[in-house]
């Protein structure tokens, strides 16, 4: 029932923050972006999955990182290549899911959204709550629950 409920609250909002992470463009509800960041001062954490990138320090408040490229098995970002982080609140705890660059923020129809077509990548199909249609791209739309969860489970290294 929660998957659905928040499935609802997604397509009822149609205003996204894109970003793009390895040449995929995505989109997360307004509502759940807390900030936008540059690169940030992050501290490893031991014995966290892999998918975590450590903690930071976002104004007085520890922030969980997410390497979203990691989580979601695509190739390890450049050492020169910069990223931005969207910081994104989840029952009031804040995590910074480390993603290539910000887009816009897009007020869509909903007439164009849809479900994740069986086509779609296996590990972006496994984060999104649909896509939308855009006139040269689809628009992948990030589930953050469904992303945490998926970073959460990966059994670190050791």
């Amino acid at each position: 029932m929660s998957h659905t409920a928040h499935q609802t609250a997604v397509t009822l909002n149609d205003t996204l923050l894109t970003f793009t992470l390895a040449g995929q463009l995505f989109g997360v509800s307004v509502l759940q972006v807390n900030d936008v960041l540059g690169p940030q001062k992050i501290t490893r954490t031991p014995q966290s999955p892999p998918a975590v990138a450590g903690v930071m320090n976002l104004r007085g408040r520890i922030v969980t990182a997410i390497d979203v490229r990691r989580c979601l098995n695509q190739s390890e970002r450049e050492k020169d290549q910069s990223h931005m982080s969207v910081v994104v609140d989840r029952n009031g705890e804040l995590f910074s899911l480390m993603i290539d660059s910000v887009g816009d923020v897009l007020p869509l129809s909903r007439d164009t959204f849809e479900p994740p077509p069986a086509t779609l990548d296996p590990e972006w199909r496994s984060v999104s709550d649909g896509i939308y249609k855009l006139e040269d791209q689809i628009l992948i739309i990030l589930s953050v629950e469904q992303l945490l969860k998926k970073a959460a489970e990966r059994p670190a290294k050791d």
